[in-house]
Order: C-alpha cells, then structure tokens, then sequence
C-alpha cells in the first residue's frame, strides 16, 4: 500500500474541516487489488468490469411443475372437454438426453428442467388432472412413489399459448452483457450472479483491515467493576463497530494506559495487521494528553514521510485532531479526541471517508441533504467554528437531539443525523433550513 505524505503547517494554524478531509483522502491510497474466492471477496470492491459468458438461463426451461405440450394439442380445452395426451416420460432439472414431445403427446416437467424437443409449452399440473383420471390436481406424485405417473394419459382442462411457464434461453442476461460493473460492492445478489456465471474467484480491493485503541488509564472493559474515577470504554467499541459498518475488518485493541512506550508499543505490535490505525484520546493539551508523545517515534521514524501531524481545526465538537502515516509501511494514521462526541463525529467526517477510500470506492462520503429545523429554540455556534448537533431526520425536518456537549452519549444512540452549522452562522432560528448529514 502506497500512501503521499500529508501536509503540515505551522503549529498556530487552524485547520478547517475541509483542509484536513482534503489532505486525508490525498494522502491515502487505494489498496492493492488481489484475486479472492467468491466468498471471501462478501463486502469487497469489485476492480474490473465483469461480462457475461454464458446467457442464463443457457436453455429453455419450465417455470412450473407441469406438462410439456405442443399448443395444437391443448387448443380448446375445458375441464367439460379436455385434451387428453399421452405421457413420454419424466423431464427433470438437470436431466439429460431429451424426450421429444410429439403429436398428441406430454411430457411431465418439473421446474427449472429444459423445454423438450417438440414441445412449446408448459401447462402447470394444477391445470391437469396429474395423470389420475381425475379432476383437478394439486400437485405430482413423486416418481419415486408412483413411476407410471410419467406414463399413460393426461387430461389438460386449459389451452396454452406458445411459450406459456417457459423461461426463455438469455431472458436473464445475454453473453456478452455486462454483469457487473467495476466498482461494484460485492453483496448477497452480486455474489449470487458471479457464480450463477461460472465465476470462482474475482479480482477486487480487500476489505481495509483497521485497529482501534483507545487511551486513558480512566477506562475499563465494560463487565469489570468500576474503581474511583474510573468509566467504561465506550469508543474503541463505537468506533470499531463503525469501521465494520463502513467496510472494513475491524480490530479492537483494550484501551490503553496513559504511559507513552506502553502506547507506542502497543501500536508498534499492531502495526503488522493494520492497513489504517485510529486512535481515540490523548490529542489535547493535558499532561496526561500521550498520543503525541507516543506516536513522534513510532516504527521506523527515518522512513521519509512517515510522521503524524497534530491540528487543532474549526470545528466542534472534534477541534484537536492527528494524521499522518507511521512504521514502515507508511500506514496511516487517526489520532481522534476522546469525548464521546467528538471522536465519533471525527469518525464520521474523516475516518469513514478514509476507509471508502482505501476500499477504492468514488463515492466515500455520507449522504448530505437540506432540512426545516424543528423544534422550539434557537441553536447557537461559536463564531468560526464549523458545529456539528446530533438530529433526528425524517419527512423532511429535522431535530435537535440532546444538546451540544461532547460527552452526551445517550444523545448520540438517538441520532441518525448530523446537523451542521456554518462557520460564519452564530445562531439558527426553527424553521430555517440546515444542512443534513445522514448517519444511516
């Protein structure tokens, strides 16, 4: 994996949010394509172009259990006056050496068994009396119960017209069409349509493998008991689980400790199945703040371009934020504030974007759309700052949800949008329009 250095500026400049998402995605590179299995490829982008070689269905084939019959044969019956065929024989799915449906003749098909020789058309066994000389029936004998329902004579009390309960040879795609497009994700129904082609393998980008830690001797697995100031870890489980959600094979690491060659160990170790790194915690100012400690001489620091960068931008919640590449290799890496809030809105706006990237998607950002702000107050933003509230988005409208704290995550459960609030906007009236960042 190849990734471009990011920029850096001086450490007084206040980056806006559109420079630091312009340098990640400039930064970060596709990976590389590989050749995977149908099923290991589930979640993957597709890199080429995929045409059909064989039409499907590859023959004529019956969309009912029923009756192959010629058209002439079956003209003008009625349960009063039925036609009555003599049966050839059993046409089963996947059965090969053909009968041939001549005059006056039936064959009994089954669903998905290719169309007979002589045959034009198939009557569905509820329109016959099944062979027992009967009314009508509700459904065959199996053949292995009563093998002389494949012989003697049917009754059919309906006509067809040609081609009736037949698929058509090429009805589902042609050879030579295009089945898949390059850039396509790789679903059920892709892969589905892959193998109903005679595809084994496929040429794609891999799912990103991304690690998640996060820091702060504060936090504990949730399930052990909670000490004096101590919370649970909440964000390395948000944000791994939003990895997932945008693509990727996601790691979670323990949080870790506030001591820098723990943490720069720890990512050291991690490094060798990272295609990206975040980090949650310990980007601010504080003296217990490591992250910019730890990751200074992180793998090898000579590689040229290696090196994380530490912003403050624009923004709120989120101002201090980290980006650069690390090790070797030159993997990238977020380093995400710790607040709740702030790192899953950092998340959203930088990290998404970075993984779609690395999966060589075009389109790597969340829907936007324009909204009626509901509710009964005024929102106010800080002047300069790019604000991002917590909404609940439908028909249109959208509203507040909790309010602007960087630390409410019950809020955060209830949204399924971002609010934003321009840099020059101080305060936002109900009624007014707002931009809308869709979450899901």
């Amino acid at each position: 994996m190849s990734t471009a250095a990011p920029r850096s500026a001086g450490q007084d400049h206040l980056w806006s949010v559109d420079e630091h998402l312009e340098d990640i995605l400039a930064t970060v590179r596709p990976l590389e394509p590989i050749e995977l299995q149908l099923l290991d490829a589930q979640g993957c982008v597709l890199v080429d172009e995929v045409t059909v070689p064989l039409s499907l269905p590859p023959f004529d084939n019956s969309s009912m259990d029923g009756y192959a019959v010629r058209v002439a044969d079956v003209a003008g019956a009625s349960e009063e006056f039925p036609a009555v065929l003599e049966v050839v024989g059993d046409v089963a799915a996947g059965q090969a050496g053909l009968l041939h449906v001549g005059p006056g003749q039936a064959a009994r098909i089954m669903t998905g068994a290719p169309l007979p020789p002589g045959a034009e058309a198939v009557v569905p066994v509820e329109w016959t009396d099944g062979g027992l000389g009967e009314g009508p029936a509700t459904g065959m004998r199996a053949s292995s119960l009563a093998p002389g329902g494949a012989a003697g004579q049917v009754q059919v009390f309906r006509p067809a017209e040609a081609r009736a309960h037949v698929r058509a040879r090429g009805s589902d795609v042609k050879s030579g069409d295009r089945a898949l497009a390059a850039g396509t994700v790789l679903g059920p129904p892709q892969i589905a349509l892959l193998a109903a082609i005679g595809r084994g393998t496929v040429r794609v980008r891999p799912r990103p493998r991304v690690v998640v830690l996060s820091t702060g001797s504060e936090l504990v697995q949730p399930d052990e008991s909670l000490g004096s100031g101590q919370i649970y870890d909440s964000n390395s489980f948000a944000l791994t689980a939003a990895a997932r959600d945008a693509g990727a094979i996601a790691y979670r690491v323990g949080a870790v400790a506030d001591d820098a060659e723990t943490l720069r160990t720890t990512v050291e170790d991690q490094l060798v199945r990272a295609d990206l790194m975040v980090t949650t915690g310990g980007v601010s100012v504080g003296a217990y703040d490591v992250v910019k400690e730890a990751l200074s001489h992180v793998g090898d620091e000579d590689e040229a371009g290696s090196g994380i960068d530490f912003r403050k931008l624009a923004m709120q919640p989120g101002k201090p934020q980290g980006f650069g590449s690390i090790g070797p290799d030159h993997t990238p890496l977020l380093a995400l504030p710790g607040n709740p809030v702030s790192s899953y809105v950092s998340f959203e706006l930088f990290v998404r974007p970075a993984i779609r990237t690395l999966m060589g998607l075009e389109d790597v950002h969340r829907p936007r759309t324009r909204a009626t702000l509901s509710g009964d107050r005024t929102l106010t933003s800080p002047k300069g700052r790019r604000q991002f509230l917590r909404g609940s988005y439908g028909d249109g409208a959208v509203t507040p949800v909790g309010g602007a704290g960087s630390h409410l995550v019950a809020a955060l459960a209830l949204a399924d949008a971002l609010i934003v609030v321009p840099e020059d906007v101080e305060s936002v009236e109900p009624g007014s329009e707002v931009e809308v960042v869709l979450l899901g």
